[in-house]
């Protein structure tokens, strides 16, 4: 087995609301040396550089409504293009659906690409709804920061941004358990899918950030 972190892998992160996958997206992304690539950003950004698929997404946000599969693809493979992806990249976001996953199967096939693992992080709904209810969120970047991992700070510190932190209204207890239904209802089919093909590898995402990153780290490792 190799012992090298810095070979070409293709991760999907799975994982309810709150349950860190931004956050370990980021850090494996790191270690790993490849693109962290985040739905939600691809549609800030897109949507902030007034692309031909940001206007088309930006269309169905104002109302209201969810971006079609068929953008939402094209952005992941847009991205999925650009030179940073050359060591792999980490999927965090996506996809949300079977119908999704098997766009992305499409795309990666017609890049010549394959799936290394899919990485389900698996927390308890009532650690999730406490850590939900307890994070900030920056006004200006849209950036997370949970407060049972990054204390609440007067200003965002991501190098592009120092916008002011607030809490959303609708963390609500009861709003993000209704959130939590409605992911594992979406996304928990996902499971039994990548299961079926030998890539998925079950997390235990409870803990400290660092405890669950090394169980990352070796899950990957065995991934090698």
């Amino acid at each position: 087995m190799s012992t090298s972190m810095h070979c070409w892998r293709g991760i999907i992160l799975l994982g309810g609301p709150g349950s860190g996958k931004g956050t370990q997206a980021t850090l494996l992304a790191q270690k790993l040396g490849v693109a962290h690539i985040s739905t939600g950003d691809l549609f800030r950004q897109n949507i902030k550089l007034e692309t031909p698929l940001g206007k088309l997404a930006k269309a169905y946000i104002e109302k209201g409504e969810l971006v079609p599969d068929d953008v939402t693809v094209s952005l992941v493979q847009e991205r999925l293009k650009r030179p940073d992806c050359a060591n792999g990249f980490i999927l965090d976001g996506f996809p949300r659906t079977i119908a999704q996953a098997d766009a992305l199967n499409r795309v990666l096939a017609d890049m010549q690409l394959s799936l290394t693992a899919v990485l389900n992080l698996r927390v308890a709904p009532e650690v999730l709804v406490d850590r939900l209810s307890r994070r900030w969120t920056c006004k200006s970047c849209g950036a997370v920061f949970p407060e049972f991992s990054l204390p609440p700070r007067a200003g965002c510190k991501k190098d592009i941004c120092d916008g002011e932190l607030y809490q959303r209204p609708d963390d609500r207890p009861e709003t993000q358990r209704h959130r939590i239904e409605v992911y594992h209802e979406q996304t928990a089919p996902l499971e039994a899918y990548y299961a079926a093909r030998g890539l998925l590898i079950q997390i235990d995402g409870e803990g400290s950030i660092e405890s669950v990153h090394q169980r990352i780290i070796e899950a990957v490792r065995c991934k090698d």
